[in-house]
């Protein structure tokens, strides 16, 4: 793969990866009943940014995969902000009071914190223990860079993000499903997820 092409599939995986990470904060502001299970919306989303910073880390390198960690992060934090202030300016009352708005996209501070702080520890860590699987293995074994990584990353992920969002607020027996849920179906969209590290043919 020339220079060129690289450069411009590493700028849509960083995009996608972007996008997927403010999408998965705005649909984790829903609780949702899947079977038994209670599971928050991102939660369909959100372990596909794993492998896509997985695939940012093969095309460029560990110090690009951590700066764009950090960027998501704030850009999250820019988005939350930004539905907080759009929230508490007044409405045009000839429009409707547009109670809607503040009722969905107001942000919780404490999901925001919670997300920010899971997503920032974990995905540090994946990209931590992506980078001593390369180091070991080096083009051996590919696929087990991203199930190694994702798995523990996503576990950790899963436990600080709802304790920090969860606990006290839910009794004990819902925020276990939610944890159990939260990684089960991580873990399941992440070994789906594994074949497209193969889809980035280059020498790292």
């Amino acid at each position: 793969m020339n220079t060129n092409n690289s450069r411009n599939i590493a700028f849509v995986i960083i995009s996608t990866y972007l996008s997927l990470q403010i999408f998965s904060d705005i649909g984790s502001l829903k609780i949702l009943k899947i079977f038994t299970f209670s599971v928050d919306g991102g939660t369909f989303l959100y372990p596909f940014t794993f492998t896509l910073r997985d695939l940012i880390h093969r095309l460029t390198n560990k110090k690009i995969s951590q700066l764009i960690i950090i960027q998501s992060v704030i850009l999250n934090f820019f988005m939350a902000f930004f539905f907080f202030i759009i929230g508490i300016l007044p409405s045009d009352l000839e429009v409707g009071p547009q109670n809607e708005f503040s009722n969905v996209l107001s942000p919780i501070w404490r999901l925001v914190i919670a997300s920010a702080v899971a997503e920032l520890v974990a995905e540090l860590l994946d990209t931590e223990i992506y980078s001593f699987w390369v180091k070991k293995f080096k083009q051996r074994l590919i696929w087990g860079r991203v199930f190694f990584s994702n798995s523990i990353a996503l576990l950790i992920d899963s436990i600080l993000f709802c304790l920090i969002a969860f606990y006290g607020d839910l009794p004990n027996n819902i925020l276990i499903s939610v944890i159990f849920s939260n990684i089960l179906i991580k873990e399941i969209i992440t070994l789906v997820s594994i074949p497209s590290i193969y889809l980035i043919k280059i020498g790292k």
